[in-house]
């Protein structure tokens, strides 16, 4: 059962955008899929509560005496959404049980900053794994081209030993689906082209 980690320390990143649309693409390619959220903002908990009946369907876990909920029975693919300031212990439990781990990443100082003592915790976590670990990749959010901050966002992932799947576009697309609690994969391809587009990579990873 894959179970993919969607974790940065900093708060306002996107991570909980980037865990439903994950899931919601996991559960449009058939799959038993499981949102679990150990934010204690329970972000994507209220997205699921929203989800309509009509929809691939979606099962979430909470939190119980603040120790993870089992995964229901029948499901095949977890998705785990983090809170902000994940790290130590915590970090390391969830490390221990993930296949995949995405980092979304938004393209300002004071995240890169976070980011980068991040990806450096996890490399010395796998260190003293002696190399086990999920598979790491980075997602740019709420990228602008042609724009200065991008520009150095690229700069600064160039220097890191993790791939980078591609950037994300700043729109209301993502709002607008949050709010009905659905994703790029429930509504029609043409009213969300470019961003399927540049969710390609992203889903050829989680195919991989």
């Amino acid at each position: 059962m894959p179970v993919i980690l969607i974790a940065n320390p900093k708060g306002g990143v996107g991570k909980s955008t980037i865990a439903s649309n994950v899931a919601g693409y996991l559960a449009r390619q058939g799959h038993a899929v499981m949102l679990g959220d150990v934010d204690r903002q329970q972000s994507s908990r209220r997205w699921l509560a929203l989800r309509p009946a009509q929809l691939p369907p979606i099962q979430g876990w909470g939190m119980v005496d603040e120790h993870l909920a089992k995964p229901p029975k029948g499901v095949s693919h977890v998705v785990l959404d983090t809170p902000a300031g994940l790290h130590g212990k915590p970090l390391e439990d969830l490390v221990r049980i993930a296949d995949k781990l995405l980092i979304p990443l938004q393209p300002s100082l004071f995240d890169i900053q976070a980011t980068y003592d991040f990806v450096a915790e996890l490399h010395d976590l796998r260190r003293r794994r002696h190399g086990a670990g999920p598979k790491l990749a980075v997602v740019g959010m709420r990228a602008k081209e042609g724009t200065l901050s991008v520009e150095q966002l690229q700069q600064f992932l160039q220097t890191q030993e993790v791939p980078v799947l591609g950037y994300l576009r700043d729109t209301q697309n993502y709002v607008q689906l949050a709010a009905r609690g659905a994703s790029l994969w429930d509504v029609a391809p043409s009213r969300v082209e470019r961003d399927l587009a540049q969710w390609q990579p992203l889903c050829a990873w989680l195919d991989s």
